[in-house]
């Protein structure tokens, strides 16, 4: 049990209790709901209601219970390998594919793909639920994605991306003109203060984040750009994009709705990537072809 007291703040705000509770515990507002009807959040020692309106010096009691860890199972789901081989395998992911089960994807994901491909044989290093997984791309993303089969794959794997020695380039579609051919956005990004799911441009608990980018083609209303990853923060691209006034096209969570171009889900992929393997001390350089959704939303911006 930990208690929260809370203190002065705006009145005109009408600090509810489940909002209060969903910033402090970073869980979602139904969550938060969930748990202050099962009695696990209350107010000076008192079970309440979700809408209770806090007050300066009321002590919020929260009893969170252990999150209940899925179980990833081997599923036969067609993927798309580029390159295996004992120690690692690179995956082209679709769009629309979820790369590790949560709580809302069960299954269905490139991870119960991967299990049932790899009979189990994937690095344990992020757990059950996120085995071989070193490095992610979003649901709407597609493109190449690396998984690892050993450990000792894993770690120099990570150790690359740590050190920004792992190359990766995207593809994507922004709203926008740019005033020069290239450049670089380098701004920090940590969680967004009000939305625990979003992330956001902020000097509060944030890591350092730089983007490069360069146009490939440009209309009047959209800009093609490839654009390579100097670190890899969770949305980074997208987050970026929007903070400098060029969110990617369709993006429904951080982008504008006048960039749409009839899709739901970014119009952005991972087209390339560059590392040493951890093993052998290769290089190994890979490139994705173009997808067709990518393409087709190239023509209908006119680019």
């Amino acid at each position: 049990m930990i208690d929260y007291t809370v203190t002065a703040f705006n009145s005109s705000e009408k600090l509810r209790l489940d909002s209060f509770a969903a910033k402090i515990c970073e869980i979602s507002r139904s969550r938060a709901q969930e748990l202050i009807n099962d009695g696990l959040i209350t107010v000076n020692g008192k079970k309440c209601e979700k809408k209770l309106l806090l007050s300066e010096g009321d002590v919020v009691s929260v009893d969170l219970p252990p999150e209940k860890e899925l179980e990833a199972i081997p599923q036969d789901i067609p993927i798309d390998i580029v390159y295996e081989d004992e120690h690692l395998l690179v995956v082209d992911k679709p769009r629309g594919m979820v790369v590790h089960p949560a709580p809302g994807n069960p299954d269905g994901t490139l991870v119960n793909a991967l299990l049932y491909h790899c009979k189990g044989r994937l690095s344990s290093i992020n757990g059950v639920i996120r085995p071989g997984i070193v490095h992610r791309i979003d649901k709407d993303t597609s493109g190449l994605l690396i998984v690892a089969k050993t450990d000792s794959a894993h770690h120099g794997l990570a150790e690359q991306i740590a050190v920004h020695s792992f190359v990766r380039k995207y593809e994507a579609i922004v709203g926008g003109r740019f005033k020069e051919e290239s450049g670089t956005v380098c701004a920090p990004i940590g969680r967004h203060k009000t939305d625990r799911k979003k992330m956001a441009v902020t000097d509060h608990n944030s890591k350092e984040a730089t983007t490069h980018w360069r146009i490939l083609a440009e209309g009047t209303q959209y800009t093609h750009l490839e654009l390579t990853l100097e670190t890899g923060r969770t949305h980074q691209i997208r987050v970026h994009m929007s903070h400098i006034g060029h969110p990617v096209a369709g993006d429904t969570v951080y982008g504008n709705a006048r960039y749409r171009l009839g899709m739901e889900g970014q119009c952005l992929f991972a087209k390339y990537i560059s590392f040493v393997h951890p093993i052998t001390g290769e290089t190994m350089t890979f490139e994705a072809a173009r997808p067709a959704y990518f393409s087709d939303a190239l023509a209908r911006a006119g680019l």
